[in-house]
């Protein structure tokens, strides 16, 4: 089935001409990220040829897509912006409240129950703004996105940072913050900085033991967490359009832990496959017809250097399994130097759990690879060393994998199925054990393995990898297990090797399902009642944010200054936590409890300078607030990187933290900042981080000439009396700077639409009525009048000239019939007088 059909005729319709113009305005060939966000450009943005890190640009995105735990805090914003429906297709998928414990079925029925007023809630929402809502179990977002939604050379927001998944379909899918969503599900424009433009060349094609995983596990490797920040990769090359679309999926899914706002590939006929096998061969036949349009111009990968701001070239053909971690995506060792970096950093190598799945690797591919690999165990006599469990992404992989007999193969190795959900990938596992904090190893073939991401203990050494990576090193116990090299000894005491892992790309007798778990909406959801208990502790309607008070901003405290990686996750933890995110004062009680205290080394230990006591973080940033203190946040290089979270940005701002200061922001965490009316600051010097002292009084100069490009001062007052004075830089630009104005972007998006009905109105109510009231004042005048007429010909002018009265003069301003009355009996006395 395909959604949105005519919306993706009328763009496809568009895009020809919309590049054309494209291309004549930037004066050379585009590439494909160009040509996407070219042909999104929103109605009232003007065309030119933007620059690449620094223009901030309007679009139109055709879709949005938002998972259960940040939906609630989207969704709750969206209802308070007075909009009937959704201006875009817009859907909600239940995949992050589901805690894999003891099996899919279990699982699943225990989220019902625990989850069921916040999915309630979803479902009604849904149900009334003309949103798509799946439903719990139906799959994860970004898999069920890449089955459903995704198509070449669309582009889409999706409110987790991984929505960058659809790339693998030809998209420009961005992560965002829920205020980004409410934008365009208003009908508003969407604003994002017009990105740079990395170019990935892979050369070669993929064999053995290799896949998609390890490209961008090698990519992860040279480019860092932070190395993609501000822009977008694209790929192209042979060994592009030899890899499935899935592999594609999986490289763009883990593009987010390079920071990059997206990642991308042309159009080509692995992604037609993947179309037609997933019911949507109208849709390939459509970008078939207009392909040239939905890659890059052939100048560009012919000359990528000219074009790109940077070029990075891989070859698949000599490219080494990698397994990356622990504690960091980018931390990639190549399978052959594995058992040297473990002993050199004191890695534990006994492998507790394996996982596979999850929304970057659970593809029919990645399962069939993993299920040959489980096959061998039974076959040759092995016994699997470490536990082992399998998330797969949607209902339509898990039923169609069950069909074809891979479930029953994981059952014989002792294999455990989680829901079609998140699960362990973002902490939702009851991970026996995980309490008792002991060091241990996992591997999985997840995306993250902060310190503690998985299952709560941060002595879990997380190590990210293949699916078919992942099989072996479960089935071995051994993390410097290499099966490239390596011999298992079996249950008889044989010496044998696994196989090269094979799997088919698609399902020969095609994907199967009985139900996907949609819902669709009602046709008029205007008597669909949403309702949200005073009492609840899952869901809390919105206040809105104070605006700013016109004044600098002084005598603020130290909340803390944070030491090394802070992510969203050690802002506002996952976990058992995700239950609140409905709720914002309740889950304002994770603020910053997995941060590291620069003063102490300590997590969720910071100085309560009202009393001199150290205390957990949200207690002491309550106790500033309850005196009406602000405070301040300082933080180290990539702040905020990870998850789209915008909870990371409401708790401090509704505990009222004003402003964050860092070495340098991820991006969506800043803009999430932005749009909750705090303020994101950056080091102009990085080294005057070590000026701030943790019982500095801080004050925040030349608020009050806020303006673009103009960098603000912060006066630190030591407590000895000394005090300096730092430069603090931002990136606001105007529009930004009236959503710090106002105490937020929704604050800003309601006053401007407050003003334009009242301007309406205003029209309305001096035209409209006015021509209402005064005609048939007029008329009955006239009838006065023309009683008392002596001759004809006056009553004939008399006529006319109330007539042109009604249009011209007493419809202009005036509305009470009693001044429109007074205006035409002066206008036909007048009249009267002069003819008679």
């Amino acid at each position: 089935m395909t959604f949105d059909l005519d919306m993706i005729k009328a763009l496809y319709a568009a895009m020809p001409g919309r590049i054309a113009k494209a291309r004549k305005a930037v004066g050379k060939p585009l590439t494909l990220s160009e040509k996407i966000l070219y042909s999104h450009l929103h109605a009232d943005q003007k065309l030119e040829n933007f620059g690449r890190g620094k223009s901030y640009v309007d679009f139109a995105p055709d879709r949005v897509a938002m998972q259960d735990a940040t939906a609630q805090m989207a969704l709750l914003q969206f209802m308070s912006a007075g909009r009937p429906k959704v201006a875009v297709p817009s859907t909600v998928h239940c995949d992050h409240l589901i805690v894999a414990k003891t099996g899919a079925k279990d699982d699943l029925s225990a989220a019902n129950a625990e989850s069921k007023e916040v999915f309630d809630f979803l479902a009604s929402v849904s149900n009334k703004y003309g949103i798509g809502f799946w439903q719990p179990g139906a799959g994860i977002i970004h898999q069920v996105v890449l089955e459903n939604y995704a198509f070449p050379g669309g582009m889409m927001i999706g409110t987790d940072s991984h929505t960058v998944n659809a790339g693998g379909l030809g998209m420009v899918a961005i992560g965002v913050g829920g205020a980004d969503a409410v934008d365009v599900m208003s009908g508003m424009a969407w604003e994002l900085k017009f990105p740079k433009l990395i170019g990935i060349k892979l050369t070669g094609k993929l064999s053995g033991w290799t896949s998609a995983k390890d490209v961008i596990l090698k990519v992860a490797g040279i480019l860092t967490v932070k190395g993609g920040t501000g822009a977008i990769v694209e790929y192209f090359g042979e060994g592009a359009t030899s890899m499935s679309c899935t592999g594609k999926g999986t490289i763009c899914n883990m593009g987010a832990e390079i920071g990059a706002t997206t990642s991308t590939f042309g159009y080509d006929d692995s992604m037609s496959r993947y179309l037609i096998s997933t019911g949507r061969a109208d849709v390939a036949k459509m970008a078939d017809k207009i392909k040239e349009h939905l890659t890059a111009d052939p100048e560009v990968y012919a000359n990528p250097e000219k074009y790109f701001d940077q070029v990075i070239e891989i070859n698949l053909s000599t490219l080494e399994p990698h397994l990356n971690g622990p504690f960091t995506p980018d931390l990639a060792t190549p399978l052959s130097k594995l058992k040297d970096e473990a002993a050199k950093n004191g890695w534990p190598t006994k492998i507790e759990v394996g996982l596979i799945g999850s929304c970057t690797n659970s593809s029919y591919e990645d399962i069939a690879r993993a299920a040959s690999l489980a096959k061998q165990v039974a076959d040759k006599g092995l016994k699997t060393k470490a536990e082992f469990t399998i998330t797969p992404g949607s209902e339509q992989v898990r039923y169609t994998i069950e069909r074809d007999g891979f479930i029953a193969t994981f059952d014989k190795i002792g294999a455990k199925v989680f829901a079609n959900a998140c699960g362990p990938c973002i902490g939702m596992w009851n991970r026996v054990g995980a309490d008792k904090k002991e060091k241990n190893t996992i591997v999985h073939s997840f995306n993250r393995n902060f310190q503690s991401r998985n299952d709560g203990n941060p002595n879990t050494y997380a190590f990210v990898g293949s699916p078919e990576l992942v099989t072996a090193l479960a089935i071995a116990g051994d993390l410097t297990f290499n099966p490239l090299t390596d011999y298992l000894t079996n249950e008889r005491g044989e010496k044998v090797k696994l196989e090269v892992p094979t799997g088919d790309e698609l399902p020969k007798k095609g994907f199967d399902v009985k139900d996907p778990g949609f819902q669709a909406p009602a046709k008029d959801g205007s008597k669909v009642q949403v309702r949200v208990s005073p009492s609840s502790d899952r869901l809390q309607l919105l206040d809105p944010f104070k605006a700013w008070e016109g004044t600098d901003l002084k005598g603020l405290r130290l909340l803390i200054k944070a030491k090394g990686k802070c992510t969203t996750d050690h802002i506002s933890m996952a976990g058992k936590w995700l239950k609140y995110r409905g709720h914002l004062d309740n889950i304002s009680n994770n603020l910053l409890i997995g941060a590291t205290n620069f003063y102490n080394e300590q997590i969720n230990s910071v100085k309560n300078t009202l009393t001199g006591q150290y205390d957990e973080v949200p207690k002491v940033q309550r106790a500033y607030k309850a005196k009406g203190l602000g405070s301040i946040v300082v933080g180290d290089e990539n702040y905020g990187e990870g998850s789209s979270r915008e909870h990371a940005a409401m708790e401090p701002r509704h505990l009222g933290v004003r402003a964050i200061l860092v070495k340098s922001f991820a991006r969506i965490h800043e803009t999430n900042l932005k749009k909750q009316g705090m303020l994101a600051l950056t080091f102009a010097n990085k080294a005057d981080y070590d000026k701030i002292r943790e019982d500095d009084r801080l004050d925040i100069i030349g608020l009050t000439k806020f303006a673009p490009e103009k960098p603000l001062e912060l006066v630190l007052h030591h407590i000895d009396g000394s005090t300096d004075t730092i430069t603090v830089n931002h990136t606001y630009n105007a529009n930004q700077i009236e959503w710090f104005k106002a105490g937020s972007a929704l604050n800003a998006m309601n006053k401007a639409s407050a003003s334009k009905k009242a301007n309406t109105a205003k029209k309305t109510s001096t035209k409209k009525p006015a021509k209402k009231v005064a005609k048939p004042a007029a008329k009955k005048v006239v009838k006065k009048v023309a009683k008392k007429a002596t001759k004809p010909a006056a009553k004939k002018v008399a006529k006319k000239l109330v007539k042109k009265a009604a249009k011209k003069k007493v419809v202009a301003k005036k509305t009470s019939k009693k001044v429109a009355k007074k205006a035409v009996k002066k206008v036909v006395k007048k009249a009267a007088k002069k003819k008679k």
